[in-house]
């Protein structure tokens, strides 16, 4: 019973005794995003309101994913200001879809000042949006949301007003698909090609195969190099352990078809290489419809 009577006390403290601040976020421009650090320069207008003379400073707002390079003050009355602020902001980076990843980029305003039991933010909504303008190079705005919350702070049992903008981005995947799967994909067609050749050219279709093997090794290096080193698989990865283990069966299969042609067992090596045609023209291109398929599932 005064468990519940604690909570509603706290819940009417909050709404009814503390100030409600209202808070307007508009973008008109973000820099570059830096994949390797979550690192991004954002450019916007913040208005804040309160719908009385306000009894707490409006300016005691801070942003808790990076600091403000550079704030001007374009309007100020007693219960309105607004600002232009330059800010440069880092947000948690997830590759575990690349190279078709979505990125979040947030800006994270909270009181630094007062807990929420004397200033509790909310969400101004005709002062806040997204210019139309943005161009992000190489990525593709995908959306984006507005949400108010509480920052718990255990250590001093103090909990704080936020709000939250975050721009959703996403790769642009007509140019991850050509850059970092197509060659991949023309590399596996030349192995699938060498299951067309006769038996007697089995010592050149190994060839084809090791050198195929050895090339998706250099395109993994490369494709890799363009995202820092993280503890998981990314689609490309595991895009490439699916390519390796496909080239290694080739050179299995070319190197049993060898042992037999050398053995004199032409008819062994000939169902082999019949088999080696199917699996060509059924099972691997089934394999890699099947990964795209779900890449592309959301």
């Amino acid at each position: 019973m005064n468990k519940l009577f604690f909570l509603i006390l706290v819940f009417f403290s909050q709404n009814l005794f503390s100030e409600k601040v209202n808070l307007g976020i508009y973008i008109v421009n973000i820099g570059k995003f830096e994949v390797a650090t979550g690192n991004f320069n954002v450019d916007f207008y913040l208005t804040i309101k309160t719908e009385k003379l306000n009894q707490f400073p409006l300016d005691s707002f801070e942003f808790m994913n990076g600091r403000a390079t550079h704030i001007e003050k374009i309007y100020s009355e007693k219960n309105m200001h607004q600002y232009r602020i330059l800010a440069n902001l880092t947000s948690p980076v997830d590759l575990r879809k690349f190279p078709f990843d979505e990125q979040i980029l947030s800006i994270i305003i909270e009181n630094k000042k007062f807990t929420i039991d004397k200033v509790h933010y909310k969400i101004l909504e005709n002062e806040t949006g997204i210019d139309d303008s943005i161009v992000f190079t190489g990525w593709k705005l995908k959306g984006w949301k507005i949400s108010e919350s509480e920052h718990k702070y255990n250590v001093f049992n103090e909990v704080y007003s936020l709000v939250s903008l975050s721009l959703i981005i996403e790769k642009i995947k007509l140019n991850a698909l050509f850059k970092t799967f197509i060659p991949v994909l023309i590399i596996i067609f030349l192995v699938a090609c060498c299951s067309i050749m006769d038996i007697d050219k089995v010592k050149e279709r190994l060839g084809i195969c090791t050198s195929c093997l050895v090339a998706s090794v250099m395109l993994h290096l490369s494709i890799s190099n363009q995202i820092p080193p993280v503890s998981y698989l990314t689609y490309a990865d595991k895009f490439m352990i699916l390519t390796y283990l496909i080239l290694m069966f080739s050179v299995m299969l070319n190197v049993m078809i060898m042992q037999l042609v050398q053995k004199q067992k032409e008819n062994q090596a000939v169902n082999l290489n019949r088999i080696a045609k199917y699996i060509t023209i059924i099972i691997l291109p089934s394999v890699y419809a099947i990964f795209f398929y779900l890449c592309f599932q959301p």
